[in-house]
């Protein structure tokens, strides 16, 4: 399968780019790519990750259950599994944690028609997050709570100033980057905040993304997870990653919608 093109230099893929970028010329059969230098990718039980073809997931064995049980990731020739394994090369702490939530949930309840709010809240997390990194002050917190009221023109665009100096945004869903290949402006992230004291903005980049690992796959071994963990967020509506963001951009209900007020 011939991929389609990826525009590397759009802000969003900044997370993943460094491991897109370490890759060896791969002709688009990338699980061999993938499995280069993977020495210190382990999953929950130590086992070492490798990226296998599909076929090589089970009949009837459940994608999540397998990694945890083998390390060995099910992959197909396609974006979505593309985008997986720069994810895993990335935040390797944050997806073995990841997936003994949702390994465990599946020994606990089998898998079933439903997912249950814990391996839901996992699976979200795993396809469409985002990770908002905000200094922790009275300004970040005011643009957290803003964010939490759907007040977008306060955050994004009042509050644009704290984006590349005391707020960061980083992708981490897979699914989300696929999508992103072709962006429209509705997109929307599944956003999980993480406060940081402001030392951590002036950190390089892979000081920042192994603390960005570290604490939030630490964080993932006690919090509960479920869809009510995360705040909606416009991809696109981020700070400097869509042209002409200007006070008519974020008035634009169809995609920066009100906050739902509760029914009576």
């Amino acid at each position: 399968m011939t991929l389609p093109p990826i525009d590397w230099q759009q802000p969003w893929y900044d997370a993943v780019r460094p491991a897109y970028a370490r890759l060896p010329q791969h002709d688009d059969n990338f699980i061999d790519a993938f499995n280069t230098g993977l020495a210190d990718l382990r999953n929950a039980r130590g086992q070492p990750i490798r990226f296998v073809p599909q076929a090589s997931l089970p009949e009837g064995q459940a994608y999540e259950e397998f990694i945890g049980a083998t390390g060995q990731v099910p992959t197909r020739a396609n974006l979505h599994d593309y985008f997986n394994g720069l994810v895993w090369q990335t935040f390797p702490l944050i997806k073995r944690q990841l997936n003994a939530l949702q390994a465990a949930q599946i020994a606990a309840a089998g898998v079933g028609k439903s997912r249950g709010a814990a391996r839901d809240g996992a699976t979200i997390f795993d396809e469409n997050a985002a990770l908002l990194l905000v200094v922790d002050d009275a300004a970040g917190r005011a643009l957290v709570d803003d964010l939490h009221e759907h007040r977008w023109h306060a955050a994004l665009y009042e509050r644009r100033a704290l984006f590349g100096r005391q707020a960061e945004v980083w992708l981490f869903g897979h699914a989300l980057m696929e999508k992103l290949v072709a962006p429209r402006l509705a997109m929307t992230a599944h956003t999980r905040v993480v406060f940081a004291d402001p030392a951590f903005f002036t950190m390089p980049f892979d000081a920042r993304r192994a603390w960005i690992d570290r604490h939030v796959a630490a964080a993932l071994t006690t919090d509960i997870l479920t869809t009510a963990s995360f705040t909606p967020l416009q991809v696109l509506g981020v700070p400097g990653w869509w042209p002409q963001q200007d006070a008519a951009f974020y008035a634009n209900t169809a995609v920066f919608r009100p906050k739902r007020l509760p029914k009576e």
